[in-house]
């Protein structure tokens, strides 16, 4: 007979099957009068258009739990053929009429950007745009690294000014289970310095905290990105989309997450560069340079949101948590079946100015009243899909 006592384990937790947002949206409609804009457009809580990040790619080499976990994104999963994927000269065109609205920071995201092939012939395309008073936009990109090393020079030379890259954990075997793809922290480690190198700075490092996951990398984090130029931000795990399992007690919040820090390398905070940037930024006091945190959990910061997404096939999301987008693939390219032609760029621009002026989002302000069921709870889209 066997006397041993059953060990309890943690019920697993499936994921959610995603719902498919890339064949369901609202086709913009275009207003009779298309007369330029004589003022940067804001929404209906007065936030101005600032920031747009671009989707290029649905396919990530990586399969990170809180984003892409394999059970859903396995290898049957159907991406996008690259004819339904915008061109470079669409999203250049699409970028375009965005800057005549006011966005002045352009982040190419995916999926994985550059897995996308030729992205520093987009990213010279995008360099040659211009605001209304002959600025050029502040072009960024948010990778996993994993082939940045390659990629760094020539996207420098294309016009990208810097780089963001997603790093979950400094212990090699922690990272692998993470990325699920069993990919070695090194080699995202020599991007890093290679793009610090060629000049893609201030280079930004992301960590997505999970509590109870990689919680014990924070400190290691700090030690190794401290002191060299490098940004180190820590993000809350997000309710982003419906795929990760999300639930609230892996939420590890970002004033815990300071506090630990200040503990062993005291912090003060700085001042945010800008209105509406979503980082809350602090600096080592003995001027080893500073940390951001992200907290959309625990601080959420919708009223200063200005920051609308655009996915690899064109549609437009008005919140990271939205639950539809706008076809403006549908203004871009003619269709026949439909007897639609492209719109004209001023077309074009005052459809965008009309949507962004409608909106309403902010989520994370009404995340608690939907978990208490006091409004409706919806599906959302996938945060592989428009970027994070």
């Amino acid at each position: 007979m066997n006397d041993t006592e059953p060990v309890a384990h943690p019920p697993v937790r499936q994921p959610i099957p995603i719902v498919d947002h890339r064949h369901a949206s609202i086709v913009p409609s275009v207003p009779k009068q298309v007369s330029k804009p004589a003022r940067l457009v804001a929404d209906r809580m007065g936030r101005p258009l600032h920031d747009l990040r671009i989707s290029v790619t649905d396919r990530c080499n990586f399969r990170c739990t809180y984003c892409m976990p394999k059970e859903v994104f396995g290898k049957e999963h159907a991406f996008l053929a690259h004819r339904d994927l915008l061109s470079f000269e669409e999203i250049t065109r699409a970028a375009r009429a965005f800057m005549d609205l006011g966005v002045r920071k352009i982040r190419l995201t995916g999926g994985e950007p550059l897995l996308r092939k030729s992205q520093e012939r987009l990213v010279a395309m995008l360099h040659t745009l211009r605001t209304p008073d002959g600025h050029p936009p502040e072009l960024t990109m948010t990778t996993n690294g994993s082939i940045l090393a390659r990629k760094a020079q020539t996207l420098k030379d294309a016009g990208l000014d810097r780089v963001t890259v997603s790093l979950d954990a400094l212990d090699d075997t922690v990272f692998r289970r993470m990325n699920d793809v069993d990919f070695p922290v090194a080699e995202v480690l020599r991007g890093i310095e290679t793009a610090q190198a060629v000049g893609l700075g201030p280079v930004k490092v992301n960590m997505v905290v999970k509590r109870g996951t990689n919680d014990a990398q924070i400190l290691p984090m700090v030690e190794r990105f401290r002191g060299t130029g490098i940004v180190l931000r820590f993000i809350e795990y997000m309710d982003a989309g419906n795929s990760n399992g999300w639930c609230m007690n892996e939420v590890l919040p970002s004033q815990e997450v300071v506090d630990q820090i200040h503990r062993h390398h005291p912090l003060h905070p700085l001042e945010a560069h800008r209105p509406g940037e979503t980082a809350q930024r602090w600096a080592f006091d003995d001027g080893g340079g500073e940390i951001g945190v992200i907290s959309s959990v625990s601080r959420a910061f919708c009223g200063t949101c200005s920051r609308a997404r655009l996915s690899m096939e064109g549609k437009l999301y008005l919140c990271l948590f939205a639950s539809h987008g706008h076809d403006l693939r549908a203004l871009l390219r003619d269709s026949p079946q439909a007897g639609r032609d492209p719109v004209s760029d001023a077309q074009l621009r005052a459809a965008l100015a009309q949507i962004w002026s409608r909106r309403v989002d902010r989520y994370s302000e009404l995340r608690a009243f939907q978990a208490s069921g006091a409004l409706p709870s919806e599906r959302k889209v996938e945060m592989s899909y428009i970027g994070g």
